[in-house]
């Protein structure tokens, strides 16, 4: 089967890839045409995954389309963006029918639940590799960024954090464990759930945001180097879920959560008046910290004395604890 032939059946005809709001021209041309009203940004954000680096070798392909998809989503609900459409440049070693069904199949899950449409991408033969661009929508000004946190303001987050990191012995069968605690750890490695609706309820009232891809020490630093604050984080006030702390206990369970990384959830430093309002309609939106005159991140125990780190979190060109 030709590239064409390939993109024809597998991608071309999803219902994901046949157009919506704000998509002129989807799949089929040079370019995809996309439309904005005149009062609104655009958000963009691209993702690649390499086999063996960002997902374990021989992967199930309806979980790996399901996973690429959403970690790119999750970079829209960082900014609080509606999301439009997405692109997929696919590298692949052979075209093999099975395995291109079920990623497609995939694919179109993750789309239709984060209700964001296919516009185009590429193919090529090589080793196994999928990059996602995400486009979306946001009114203009009202972008979440990293960079507007302000002393007071409290650390939140959108979540019990760790559970991904603590499911990759369970996803790369290095450990075993009851289906109970194991199938909620295995489905938040694999199919995160991008928080797009708190990111929209978040702008206006989130100083600054993003999503804790590298782990929550990590990206609160982030937060801090483009807001020229510091962010102090309290160990003991960390959201975990009961299955981390049944599979690994707690000092382990607050190891990933502080360090593991693929969360995707949102972390977000917020005005102390807007806690209350959010909390009462019910979104899950959790105080680990406050933020600080200064610069960097610090972990407080208990009596709020600081903690050395066990982890810095994940770096591509580095070693974790760097």
């Amino acid at each position: 089967m030709d590239e064409f032939g390939l993109i024809g059946q597998y991608f071309a005809s999803a219902s994901c890839a046949q157009g919506g709001d704000g998509i002129a021209l989807g799949i089929g041309d040079d370019c995809a045409l996309l439309e904005l009203p005149a009062a609104e940004q655009m958000a963009v954000s691209t993702d690649t995954l390499v086999n063996g680096v960002h997902f374990p070798e021989n992967a199930d392909p309806a979980l790996l389309a399901m996973r690429g998809l959403a970690v790119s989503v999750s970079d829209l609900a960082a900014m609080g963006a509606t999301p439009v459409g997405f692109t997929l440049a696919l590298t692949l070693p052979m075209a093999e029918p099975a395995w291109l069904a079920a990623f497609a199949s995939g694919l179109e899950r993750m789309a239709q639940q984060c209700s964001i449409r296919l516009i185009g991408g590429d193919t090529t033969r090589g080793p196994l590799s999928l990059t996602f661009t995400v486009f979306g929508r946001v009114p203009r000004g009202q972008a979440l960024t990293r960079c507007g946190a302000r002393v007071g303001d409290l650390v939140c987050v959108g979540g019990a954090l760790g559970d991904a990191a603590g499911a990759l012995p369970l996803v790369l069968g290095t450990r075993q464990a009851a289906p109970e605690i194991a199938e909620p750890l295995r489905a938040r490695y694999w199919s995160p759930q991008p928080q797009l609706t708190l990111g929209q309820v978040l702008r206006g009232k989130a100083s600054a945001a993003l999503d804790v891809s590298d782990g929550l020490l990590a990206d609160c630093g982030h937060i801090a180097a483009a807001s020229g604050v510091k962010l102090c984080v309290e160990q003991a006030r960390l959201p975990l879920s009961q299955a981390l702390r049944a599979l690994l206990g707690d000092a382990d369970a607050r190891t990933c959560a502080l360090g593991g990384g693929d969360d995707y959830l949102l972390a977000f430093t917020l005005p102390a008046e807007h806690l209350q309002p959010l909390c009462a309609a019910g979104w899950p939106v959790h105080v680990v910290g406050r933020v600080e005159a200064g610069e960097g991140v610090e972990l407080l125990d208990e009596q709020g004395q600081r903690l050395m780190p066990p982890t810095r979190g994940y770096q591509h060109f580095g070693s974790r604890g760097d």
